[in-house]
C-alpha cells in the first residue's frame, strides 16, 4: 500500500466521530474489545468492530490477541505522518510570522523605551 493510499485511509478512519472517540479513549490506556464495547454500550459490539476495523485498516490501531482476549492499542504513527505533512509547514511558517511581527513591534516601542517618567 502506498503511502498517498494510507494517507487517504487515515483521513477516511478520522472522518467519523466515534472512531475519533475510540482513538481517545485508546489514547489514554490500551483496551480490550470488551470494555470498549461497555463504554460504548450504546452501540450493538458488531458496530464497535466495524469501526475498530476502518481503524486497524488505517494502521490507527493495533490489535493483539492474548487467549480470549483482544487487546486494542493506539498506533499514533500515521496521525504524526499526517502532520508532518499537512500541518508542520504551516505551523513553521506561523512561528516565523509571528516572530517577525514581534521584531516589528519591539522596533516600533523602541522610541518610547527612550523617553523617562519625571
Amino acid at each position: 500500500m502506498s503511502k498517498h493510499e494510507l494517507d487517504d485511509k487515515v483521513f477516511k478512519a478520522l472522518a467519523a466521530p466515534l472512531r475519533r472517540e475510540l482513538l481517545d479513549v485508546l489514547r489514554d490506556n490500551p483496551q480490550t474489545t470488551g470494555e470498549l464495547c461497555a463504554r460504548f454500550d450504546h452501540l450493538d459490539r458488531c458496530t464497535v468492530m466495524q469501526h475498530l476495523r476502518v481503524l486497524e485498516d488505517a494502521e490507527l490501531v493495533l490489535a493483539r490477541r492474548q487467549g480470549r482476549v483482544r487487546w486494542n492499542y493506539l498506533n499514533a504513527i500515521p496521525i504524526k505522518r499526517i502532520h508532518d505533512r499537512w500541518i508542520g509547514a504551516y505551523a513553521a511558517e506561523a512561528v516565523t510570522l509571528l516572530d517577525r511581527m514581534k521584531s516589528e513591534m519591539e522596533l516600533e516601542m523602541e522610541p518610547f523605551k527612550r523617553v523617562r517618567p519625571f
